[in-house]
């Protein structure tokens, strides 16, 4: 009876030590590493087979998703059929991108119910907003309607099984009114049900430091976008440990970031694709895991 009570009494702690030391479950995990697969945007629609088959030989185990619509499915591949590959090439996708300017422009449900229906049916646990058209962050009002909006969102999300999650660019580092859009979105969501994921290359393209975010948001930033930039030009991507940026010290504040999936992804490249994103697993796996 003893030996019992101490065994759940050590299962309890090791559970609570999960949740309170996120950064130490991640780092547990096999040295997992994701590509957003927009970094072979150009690769996919000639041949999304071959292209998922290079992905995971490169040594990655998760991949995020970009560009679905029930019209085009994934890359021609209905989400039944995109998951049998990815199943086969021994990925899981726990998160997509999928365009939302309908929904927060106008409130159409019904193509964010599909992006939820899809994701289920490839496993995924967040749906996350890429990108904000230019006519709907204008003013410091329409960066609250957008808050508003991601709220809605996420209560649909919930009751679909998923969470939500909004990726940054740069440009909602902007300075409206007294703030910027990025404050507004972060401090008008619940942290319950809108999570951020944070593009480290955009926050420190835009003069912005990612672990004074951390700090002032603890546990918001369940998914971050490794991509590196380059030394010479800061408006191009490079392989990552290659650049400007110290994700080293960055990885250090995982813990207080809440992080769960670190997903590499790359907009340009100097070198063959493949032996890029190979080589960003390898120095992720090897300097942060």
């Amino acid at each position: 009876m003893n030996s019992r009570r101490t065994f759940i009494k050590q299962a309890g702690l090791a559970a609570a030590g999960a949740l309170v030391l996120p950064s130490l479950a991640f780092a547990a995990s096999n040295k997992v590493v994701g590509l957003q697969l927009y970094s072979l945007r150009a690769q996919l629609p000639q041949d999304v087979k071959g292209t998922i088959a290079k992905v995971a030989k490169a040594g990655y185990k998760e991949v995020e998703t970009f560009g679905y619509s029930v019209k085009d499915k994934f890359w021609g591949l209905d989400p039944k059929a995109f998951k049998a590959l990815l199943d086969q090439n021994g990925l899981t996708a726990p998160s997509g991108h999928y365009g939302m300017d309908k929904f927060i422009g106008g409130g159409d449900q019904d193509e964010l119910r599909s992006y939820i229906e899809a994701a289920n049916t490839i496993g995924s646990k967040y749906i996350v907003v890429p990108y904000l058209g230019d006519n709907l962050r204008k003013t410091e009002e329409d960066w609250k309607k957008v808050a508003g909006k991601l709220t809605e969102a996420a209560a649909i999300c919930k009751e679909g099984g998923v969470k939500l999650a909004y990726h940054n660019h740069n440009f909602e580092f902007q300075q409206v009114g007294d703030t910027t859009g990025y404050e507004i979105l972060l401090k008008g969501t619940d942290p319950a049900t809108v999570q951020f994921e944070m593009d480290l290359y955009w926050v420190v393209r835009s003069g912005n430091d990612p672990v004074k975010l951390f700090t002032e948001h603890p546990g918001r930033f369940p998914m971050w976008h490794v991509k590196d930039m380059d030394k010479v030009d800061h408006t191009i991507n490079t392989e990552v440990g290659t650049g400007t940026i110290n994700f080293k010290e960055i990885h250090n504040h995982a813990k207080l970031a809440g992080l769960r999936h670190l997903i590499v992804e790359q907009e340009n490249f100097a070198i063959d694709p493949y032996i890029s994103i190979k080589q960003s697993a390898d120095y992720i796996k090897k300097a942060l895991l």
